[in-house]
């Protein structure tokens, strides 16, 4: 289904409701750095807390595709807020950790279902002139919600606690799902029965993997992913202390401004595969910039702006690149394949890595990283050209 003009108020809600999914990343990397006091004895397991929540999403990204399809995206969608709620109410009674990590592994199912319904949702109901933007609009969802976090709920734990964090997170999983219950009509995205047997998934993933078209905008994502969570979350001790608040609200925020602004604006002049490009490059530089100048305030800021490039842009790519709509699925499940796979090594990697090297770790691993993604796609673009 193709809209002829786009609900606007609807898209934004769906835009709301994926803010409560990055939250499920960003309610605990905000705070990473008081966990221990909640946990002292979980030693480098802490790391996991961040991480667990991709931890289903590295399995079954591309059969949730099927299966949020099967179910249909409306009903998938509602079911998975609703079970994030459930899910933040527990954490905000501080279960043992062992149980915290189940309930973050849990999380991961309702993470999951959002990240694959919401954006198939949005590119249905859009106009195809309104597209870009509406992705665009989509892609900026984990920014928006670290920076929310960083401004409005740090001062919450402050005075209040990390549980009351968690639990300010389950009313706002539930208010959407109220919400959009109300306002999404049933049966939009309607089911689509695919087979969900283990050899038929196999041949799915090779289907995606082998395809320079299907499977570009999920490779370059995983070394996006790995990047921007883990980045946000181990950098801040680096910053002057003077700086830290304003920098770490700032961060978030930069990198939906330059999607929302320079982004959009390339977009109309090059492919989306360019824009990528273009950011990954930049922030390999940005990263150069740290180098020199441990925790600087700006030249984190242009890291997360230059970054904010890659954002929107990887979900255009996936249109742009791939005509059909099932191949646009498959292309949109090998992103959140990929996401998750980046979001949950990302921190683990850059702990273990900080308490190895010290600072020169950031630049060093964060930087190789940007490099692999910006070499991925040069490769796979010259794949294309061959094919």
């Amino acid at each position: 289904m193709t809209s002829e003009r786009t609900p606007f108020v609807l898209i934004f809600l769906l835009w709301g409701a994926g803010l409560g999914a990055a939250a499920q990343y960003a309610k605990v990397s905000v705070v990473f750095d008081q966990l221990p006091q909640l946990y002292p004895n979980a030693g480098a397991l802490i790391g996991f807390a961040v991480s667990l929540v991709g931890f289903l999403g590295i399995i079954f990204g591309v059969v949730a595709g099927v299966l949020v399809a099967q179910i249909r995206y409306r009903r998938a969608l509602i079911y998975a807020l609703w079970l994030g709620a459930a899910v933040s109410a527990v954490q905000a009674f501080v279960p043992p950790f062992e149980w915290f990590l189940v309930s973050r592994a849990i999380e991961g199912l309702s993470h999951l279902a959002m990240v694959v319904a919401a954006p198939t949702l949005i590119a249905q109901l859009s106009a195809p002139k309104d597209r870009g933007f509406t992705l665009t609009l989509w892609g900026t969802f984990f920014g928006v919600a670290f920076a929310v976090l960083a401004w409005a709920g740090l001062p919450l734990v402050d005075a209040f606690g990390v549980p009351v964090l968690f639990a300010a997170h389950a009313v706002y999983m539930a208010v959407f799902a109220c919400i959009l219950s109300l306002v999404l009509t049933k049966g939009i995205g309607g089911a689509q029965p695919d087979p969900v047997s283990f050899s038929a998934i196999l041949k799915r993933h090779a289907v995606i993997y082998k395809s320079a078209s299907i499977a570009a905008p999920g490779l370059g994502w995983l070394f996006y992913t790995f990047c921007f969570v883990s980045v946000l979350t181990v950098l801040p001790p680096f910053i002057p202390e003077e700086s830290r608040v304003w920098v770490m609200g700032t961060m978030p925020l930069a990198s939906i401004v330059s999607s929302m602004t320079l982004g959009v604006y390339l977009l109309r002049h090059v492919t989306a595969v360019r824009v990528v490009i273009i950011g990954f490059s930049s922030s390999a530089l940005c990263m150069g910039w740290l180098w020199i100048n441990p925790g600087g305030p700006f030249a984190c800021v242009a890291l997360a702006a230059c970054l904010g490039l890659i954002q929107g842009a990887s979900f255009t790519a996936v249109p742009q690149l791939n005509d059909s709509a099932s191949s646009q699925a498959q292309a949109n499940g090998a992103m959140a394949q990929m996401g998750n796979l980046g979001n949950t090594i990302g921190t683990p990697i850059m702990v273990a890595a900080l308490a190895w090297l010290g600072y020169a770790a950031l630049p060093i691993f964060v930087g190789i990283a940007l490099i692999a993604g910006l070499c991925v796609h040069l490769a796979l673009g010259q794949m294309r050209k061959t094919v």
